[in-house]
Formats: structure tokens, C-alpha cells, sequence
């Protein structure tokens, strides 16, 4: 599986995508889901964009209302991240209950936890950034719920190989598996694995009842565990050229939207600061994606280094620098556009995705 694809081909993608389909089907390993999220997660294309080619096509909002909470899902997960800030990295609710250790599955890491299925799925993620989403259900349940890990270290595990890596997405996904950020822990077993991934397994220690699983002690297979050393080798001999008599646009991994400000006549520079990648780093194959979606932006240019490089071409920083609004690059100076939200009114902290999703209905129901 490809994500090397151009602009013009993502936005085909989007308007081929049956969202009826996606509903009966998306829980399936060989669902309808749209492979969209790598180009969501870095800001190349907005859940407005796909929101707006739905509705013009004719769909009623009650007609596609699982797939428009999914992508909802995503952007209430944003919402929190902005209200929680650094607090993300916390648990959100309530402490994870039932932590044995802080450490990595060392079968998780080394695909080697005896689920047949999930071992492929794990190789396949080192070989091509992706993984199915409920297949990181069912990793995050296996390695908090069952072998007792607390969701920091396996989550970051899981980011640092994702291109679609989200720290808001995933971070809060990994919680709510683990009953830090929802009421109840979810466990998985091999019947219900077999069921959705198409797999026949039979005899793994998941060969069990909910209820058994949810009691058992950590199988011999997830016992050990380890410390993770993830680091982000950024491309190196990288310069830049400002005219100081324009304004500088900043992209980050999370905004390489090729349509933003298009048409002025501005500094364009994608700006990967080693500072951000020691705190939320990722794999080589994740920074070689970044960069061909960069690639694609007219007149960008590469710059590894902090965001305080560019104050010295400006007396008034403040007014030249432009960048969108991302909690991850609060310390950005200037102006910060808006992103592009589904639902820009409902904002700040819900507890609940449904209580979310209650007002984003109010204003679903006013397009």
C-alpha cells in the first residue's frame, strides 16, 4: 500500500468514496475505509473539505451520519488537546486502573505476541506507516488490558510508525481502550479478532470469554517488556533564502496544506524543529512522507531548526510570521489562521464524545 499520491489524486480519492459503504463495512480488515487519514493527520486536506464534497453530492447528513461521527471523532479529539493542552499526555478521566508497569510489550515491538493476525499487522506497520483502526483497538487492549502496560509508552510506540500519527487521536484512542478516558476498559478476543480481520485462530490465550480475558493473569507470551529509545533522524545540510520584505509562511507535520494562502506572494518553509521531534518523535519512513507531501508545495523550502531562526529577518516577528493554529506549536510567533473545522462553533472540553456530537448535530442540521 501506496500514501505517495498527489493532490489531485487525494481529492479523486475523497470524491470516489462511498461513505454508505464505509458504515456497513469499516470495522471489516477489508472494509470500505477511505485512507484518507494520513493526508487528514498532516493537514494536506481538512474533514471540512470531505464534509462539503459529501453534502454536494447529495447525501443527506442522516444517510452518512456513522461515517460523519468518525470523522468527528477526530476533530473532538483536537478540541481536547487544544483545552488540555500538555494534559494530553496525562490520564485525562482517571488513573488507568490495573497498571502492572510503564514499560513497551517487547511482543508487541517485535510482533511476536502469538495473534497470528495482529503479529502481520504489526509487520506491515514497520513495512508501510498504516494500520487499521481496529487493529490498534485491539494492540492498545492487548497491551494495556491484558499484559498491564499504562498507554503512555505502547501509544508513543504506535505514533512514532504511524503516517497518520496524531497525538490528540492517538493518545486519547489508547486511553479509551484503557479506562482512562472512558468508563470501562474494551477487551477483544480471538472470536471477535477472527470475525472482523477474516483470520481462524483458534488456541491463543485470547480463546477465551470476555470475562475470563478480563481476569486472567498476563499470559507468558506479553510477560516481558522494555524501555524504548525512539529518536527522529530529520534530514540534515537544510538552508533556507527569506526575503524580508515578505511575509514567512510556517508548515509543520501537521500543516502541509497545499492550498493555504496559494496565491500571495510570501516565504513558504516547512519547519521541522529538532525540539519537537526529541518531545513526539517519529520514524524515518514517517519524515521521508512528510517531505513528499512538502514536496508538492510550490516554492517550500526545508528548514530543520526552531522556529526562533526566522525573528532575525524581521524588526516585528509578530506581524510577518504566519502558521495555523496547532496546540502543538503554541510557541509559534504571529499570525496563527484558524483551521479548517468541521464544526468551527463547537468548541473547548467535553467529557464525552456524545455530548460533542449532540451540538455538532445543531449545526450539521443548519447546512
Amino acid at each position: 500500500m501506496s500514501f505517495n499520491l498527489s493532490y489531485a489524486q487525494i481529492l479523486a480519492r475523497i470524491a470516489a468514496f462511498d461513505p454508505v459503504r464505509y458504515a456497513k463495512t469499516r470495522n471489516f480488515l477489508n472494509g470500505k475505509v477511505t485512507y484518507l487519514s494520513p493526508f487528514i493527520s498532516r493537514g494536506v486536506i481538512s474533514g471540512k473539505q470531505i464534509l462539503q464534497s459529501i453534502l454536494a453530492r447529495g447525501y443527506k447528513p442522516y444517510q452518512v451520519e456513522i461515517f460523519l461521527q468518525e470523522l468527528a471523532w477526530r476533530e473532538y479529539y483536537q478540541r481536547v488537546w487544544q483545552a488540555k493542552g500538555d494534559q494530553i499526555w496525562s490520564d485525562v478521566k482517571q488513573a488507568q486502573p490495573g497498571i502492572r508497569h510503564h514499560q513497551m510489550v517487547t511482543a508487541v515491538e517485535h510482533a511476536n505476541t502469538g495473534i497470528e493476525v495482529i503479529d502481520e499487522k504489526i509487520r506491515e506497520l514497520y513495512d508501510n506507516g498504516y494500520m487499521h483502526n481496529h487493529v490498534r483497538m485491539y494492540l492498545a487492549s492487548i497491551s494495556c488490558n491484558i499484559a498491564g502496560a499504562h498507554w503512555k509508552e505502547p501509544a508513543q510506540w504506535l505514533y512514532y510508525h504511524l503516517l497518520d500519527g496524531d497525538i490528540a487521536s492517538n493518545n486519547c484512542s489508547w486511553q479509551w481502550v484503557a479506562g482512562a478516558f472512558s468508563s470501562k476498559k474494551y477487551y477483544c478476543n480471538q472470536e471477535n479478532i477472527n470475525k472482523y480481520t477474516g483470520s481462524s485462530q483458534r488456541k491463543s490465550f485470547l480463546d477465551a470469554s470476555y470475562e475470563e480475558i478480563a481476569a486472567m493473569e498476563i499470559p507468558e507470551a506479553l510477560a516481558h517488556t522494555e524501555e524504548q529509545h525512539l529518536t527522529t533522524k530529520l534530514p540534515s545540510g537544510t538552508s533556507v533564502s527569506i526575503d524580508p520584505a515578505k511575509p514567512t509562511l510556517i508548515y509543520n507535520s501537521y500543516n502541509l496544506d497545499p492550498a493555504w494562502r496559494k496565491d500571495e506572494d510570501v516565504n513558504r518553509i516547512l519547519l521541522l524543529e529538532p525540539s519537537h521531534f526529541e518531545n513526539y518523535p517519529v520514524s524515518e519512513k514517517v519524515i521521508e512522507f512528510i517531505l513528499f507531501l512538502a514536496g508538492q508545495i510550490e516554492g517550500l523550502q526545508v528548514h530543520v531548526g526552531e522556529c526562533d531562526d526566522f525573528s532575525k529577518y524581521y524588526t516585528d516577528p509578530h506581524t510577518y510570521i504566519i502558521s495555523k493554529e496547532h496546540p502543538a506549536f503554541r510557541h509559534y510567533p504571529g499570525i496563527k489562521d484558524d483551521r479548517e473545522w468541521m464544526f468551527p462553533s463547537v468548541s473547548g472540553y467535553h467529557p464525552s464524545f456524545f455530548s460533542f456530537w449532540k451540538k455538532c448535530e445543531r449545526e450539521l442540521g443548519r447546512m
